[in-house]
């Protein structure tokens, strides 16, 4: 079983329709670790040997956090700046995240349409994730294609409820090995890793 991190991080959860009812769904998963960075950090002093450890205990590590202003809420530049040390998560000794996938998962108001050249947004949502890739890369560790869930501000509760049942199906299909997460980079979007054919990853 590949054992997965999710670090959550949302500002103002009791406001919110989608990332409550994702965390409702997957809440209490075997396998699936969910790392509340608000709840534990409300005041953004996180415990480094705790986060480290965290995730040297487990393979695939997600961000999962609304998109806010072409980003993520604030405690997740925190982490990141605190928590990836140089001499332990990059750097001629840098080691301990080697091997692992690192990802996004994120909700935008606007459409996927409104995330091209054409639309309001004028880039696509991948380019605006270009750090977490580089950060990924620095650190050895591959990049996962981000998992979104678009048009949120448009979506009724059955809409959300089936984004959320699909998203723990995902989830459960990685923790078991039967999406390989070797696929995951080469893929637009991980919400694709559903349609991929069952398999067992190669160890």
């Amino acid at each position: 079983m590949a054992r997965v991190l999710i670090n959550f991080a949302h500002p103002a959860l009791e406001k919110s329709r989608v990332h409550k009812q994702l965390l409702a769904t997957i809440r209490g998963i075997k396998g699936i670790t969910i790392n509340d960075l608000y709840e534990w950090y409300p005041d953004l002093d996180i415990d480094v040997a705790r986060e480290q450890q965290l995730l040297e205990k487990h393979d695939i590590i997600l961000l999962q956090h609304p998109f806010y202003w072409y980003s993520a809420p604030a405690i997740i530049k925190q982490w990141l700046d605190l928590v990836l040390e140089h001499g332990w998560a990059y750097g001629h000794t840098g080691k301990a995240l080697q091997g692992k996938y690192f990802g996004n998962v994120i909700s935008a108001g606007s459409s996927e349409r409104n995330y091209q050249p054409e639309g309001i947004h004028q880039y696509q949502v991948h380019q605006f994730l270009l750090p977490y890739s580089q950060t990924a890369a620095l650190c050895n560790m591959q990049y996962a294609a981000p998992y979104v869930i678009y048009g949120v501000h448009r979506m009724d509760i059955e809409d959300i409820r089936t984004a959320a049942e699909q998203y723990r199906h995902m989830l459960e299909l990685l923790r078991d090995d039967k999406i390989d997460p070797a696929a995951l980079p080469r893929l637009t979007y991980m919400n694709e890793a559903l349609q991929l054919p069952s398999q067992t990853r190669s160890i």
